[in-house]
């Protein structure tokens, strides 16, 4: 339990009406979409400014008490998991977008703001944020810059770190600093780029200044099935080869076609063993010749049938259905992990039949949905735990992400390592490695306050039994509550 002493400085540094203390509001913060491990926080502070966040820091940092930064909630690693009798500090309540400047063509925004107001925040000028999470209505911009997210579109436009241009942070013991610039190359070294993708471990950015890009003059859609994964696998490589850079190439095979069929109506074919969503922007000449391209590749390829987007709305319809991939899996089982690796793109075919053939293994099946332009992969995992299938289930979605290191991969392409997956660090990165990113995160962190237990492997970590909380017998019969 917190003592007294780290309420009361927390309550001058937040005020008391924007403290959570009572059990059943921690529990909204035990865990975040990674719903497996749970920890519920000692406190939650909801600070309304940069100077709050610092203040709770600083309080934090004075007492030694580990903190964890919080946006909606909506990572699946682990990331945000609240550490026992430490303090979560949300970042919900800065949620303004603080200046839209059309003439240099940025942002500025607090971490609160979802990534999909940035573009409606922009749209008036013509201009909008290309990084998409599958998320975006939900997931925030502190989120994304802490996981480096890139989305649909990251083929043709980058991740996060390359449309971020400075950051307004709060440092592990209370410092506010400024990194980066106005512009992405600055002298010296690129602590702006050290800072993103870091998952929490560095400090809480606070400000986040954006560069926007104008609205594409045209853009093609068009919704490809094939015969197989591996068609379409080779799809994805013929028109990289080909010179032609699409905006984004989204790959999913049958089971989730059937899932976000049934959650969304998006016209998808319920019994194609895979279908590609290729997207091209920009001007209209350019993007005209590239598309017939694109179509001549998927006929080569045996593409059994192809469904041009006519207007925005069949294409906002199109892109519905693949964002709404990962809940619509829900309908098709009761339970499922979400796992995110990455493969060089020439072995996106050989991946999916290894995954294949691991899942009949386990007796599980694998819904595949992922950004296969640049080989990110999404495999879900589906499960029944009240069948038993729990155990084999995470010990198939932590092969998985190994499997990806194996063929030349990496364990995340945007989810980030968080808790999930820390314990297999050492598949992709050696001692010497580990050894140098801790002293890095030490540098910024001396006292290991800042989202501890991410990211890298620990003995405590990766000594104890992973994976999803277990309830002690006791709990089970209702005698005993876990808090």
């Amino acid at each position: 339990m917190l003592d007294a002493a780290v309420r009361a400085a927390l309550a001058s540094a937040v005020g008391e009406d924007n403290i959570v203390s009572d059990p059943v509001g921690l529990r909204s913060y035990e865990c975040d979409g990674l719903t497996g491990f749970r920890q519920v926080p000692g406190l939650v502070v909801l600070p309304l400014d940069t100077a709050g966040v610092a203040a709770a820091v600083r309080a934090c940092h004075e007492h030694g008490v580990p903190f964890v930064a919080r946006g909606a909630g909506t990572g699946l690693s682990g990331g945000a998991l609240p550490v026992a009798d430490g303090v979560v500090i949300s970042l919900q309540r800065l949620r303004r977008v603080l200046e839209v400047d059309p003439i240099d063509r940025r942002a500025v925004l607090q971490p609160g703001v979802t990534n999909l107001d940035i573009t409606k925040a922009a749209a008036p000028f013509g201009l909008y944020y290309a990084p998409d999470p599958s998320s975006q209505q939900v997931c925030t911009i502190g989120g994304n810059v802490a996981e480096n997210s890139g989305g649909a579109h990251c083929l043709k436009y980058g991740f996060t770190t390359n449309h971020v241009l400075e950051l307004t942070v709060v440092l592990p013991d209370g410092e506010v600093v400024t990194l980066g610039g106005d512009t992405a190359e600055q002298l010296g070294p690129d602590l702006r780029g050290v800072f993103i993708g870091s998952e929490g471990t560095l400090g809480i950015a606070c400000e986040i200044t954006v560069r926007l890009l104008r609205v594409p003059q045209t853009v093609r859609t068009l919704l490809a099935d094939f015969p197989s994964v591996t068609e379409a696998g080779e799809v994805v490589s013929d028109i990289v080869a080909a010179g032609i850079v699409p905006a984004a190439v989204e790959m999913m095979d049958n089971l989730a076609i059937q899932a976000a069929e049934q959650a969304v109506g998006a016209g998808y074919t319920l019994d194609t063993p895979a279908a590609l969503v290729v997207e091209l922007d920009g001007p209209a000449a350019e993007c005209g010749e590239q598309f017939e391209q694109v179509k001549a590749i998927c006929e080569r390829h045996g593409c059994t049938r192809l469904h041009i987007a006519g207007d925005a709305a069949e294409r906002a319809k199109i892109w519905k259905g693949r964002k709404a991939a990962f809940a619509a899996v829900g309908r098709i089982s009761p339970d499922y992990i979400v796992q995110d690796g990455v493969v060089p793109r020439t072995r996106l075919a050989e991946v999916l039949g290894r995954i294949e053939d691991m899942g009949g293994a386990a007796g599980l099946r694998v819904a595949n949905v992922f950004h296969a332009g640049d080989g990110n992969l999404h495999p879900l995992v589906l499960f029944d735990e009240s069948a038993g299938e729990l155990d084999r289930a995470e010990q198939l979605s932590k092969e998985i992400a190994e499997l990806c290191v194996e063929l030349g991969g990496s364990l995340s392409g945007e989810h980030g390592i968080g808790t999930d997956k820390a314990c297999s660090m050492p598949t992709m990165f050696s001692s010497d490695d580990l050894a140098t990113m801790d002293r890095v995160r030490s540098a910024f962190d001396p006292a290991g306050l800042c989202n501890p237990g991410k990211l890298l492997p620990t003995p405590r970590l990766c000594g104890e039994a992973p994976g999803r909380y277990r309830p002690h017998p006791l709990e089970e019969a209702g005698v005993i509550e876990r808090l």
